[in-house]
């Protein structure tokens, strides 16, 4: 009987197949991006991404674009000069110029703030604009303080038509020009620094050879006579001093 029963479904014609079931709104959470937020304001998602994003090319930028390369190599030879290897540490000459170098671009920063990114967070321009607009400031900045000169080496290098003027330099072409005038720069005042103190060193060395003394380090004997000239003469004010006014244009 059973296999009757299995014959005859065998046997029987096929059913029509039944048509596809319209998809249902799925159940949970759902993740969703929106690029403009509030009255046309950036979302709160994309300003996260632009942050994060900032904050990974930050080194990069305070490098190549600030004035922190410059202050840093310069307390770096200062400290060499007076023959100190480890002394201030590298943790604490890295944070006097960044403090230094925030207190030089203080407005630059500002105006990079009022002019891209407050606009930007408002919703008044796109973000194109935005950077276009905080791009002048710091733009500016770094031509003021680049030599033309170093200008013309880098475009000669990049095969571009020379510019019309320094406002019209491409930031890629401004970028690596700044950074040449800075290390120029910084290593022409440390050759000032150095010169002092050589001749401390030079003074020494002849006072131990006319003594007989070639075994004792002069580096140990004019250690202290260093340290004694710096702290007398206000070395680290003079330095920071110099370093602000090459800037500001008081030094």
């Amino acid at each position: 009987m059973n296999l009757s029963v299995l014959v005859g479904h065998l046997l029987a014609a096929p059913t029509d197949p039944t048509a596809p079931a319209v998809p249902g709104v799925p159940s949970g959470d759902t993740v969703s991006v929106a690029i403009n937020g509030v009255n046309g304001t950036p979302s709160s998602s994309i300003v996260v991404l632009l942050g994060i994003t900032l904050l990974s090319v930050a080194p990069s930028l305070l490098l190549m674009t600030t004035s922190f390369t410059k202050i840093f190599v310069v307390l770096a030879m200062t400290r060499n000069a007076l023959g100190l290897q480890g002394v201030p540490p590298n943790q604490v000459m890295a944070g006097l110029a960044l403090f230094l170098s925030l207190f030089v671009m203080s407005p630059v920063i500002s105006d990079v703030n009022t002019q891209g990114i407050q606009p930007y967070l408002h919703g008044q321009v796109s973000f194109s604009q935005a950077v276009s607009a905080g791009e002048a400031p710091l733009a500016g900045f770094m031509v003021k303080h680049t030599r033309e000169e170093d200008i013309a080496l880098v475009t000669r290098a990049a095969g571009l038509e020379n510019p019309a003027n320094a406002e019209s330099v491409p930031f890629t072409t401004l970028a690596p020009a700044f950074m040449l005038s800075e290390l120029r720069s910084a290593f022409i005042m440390g050759f000032v620094i150095f010169v002092p103190f050589l001749v401390i060193d030079l003074v020494v060395s002849a006072a131990l050879m006319s003594m007989g003394m070639m075994m004792l380090p002069p580096t140990m004997v004019a250690l202290p006579f260093k340290l004694l000239l710096f702290v007398l003469v206000d070395g680290w004010g003079l330095v920071i001093t110099a370093l602000l006014g090459s800037y500001t244009g008081a030094g």
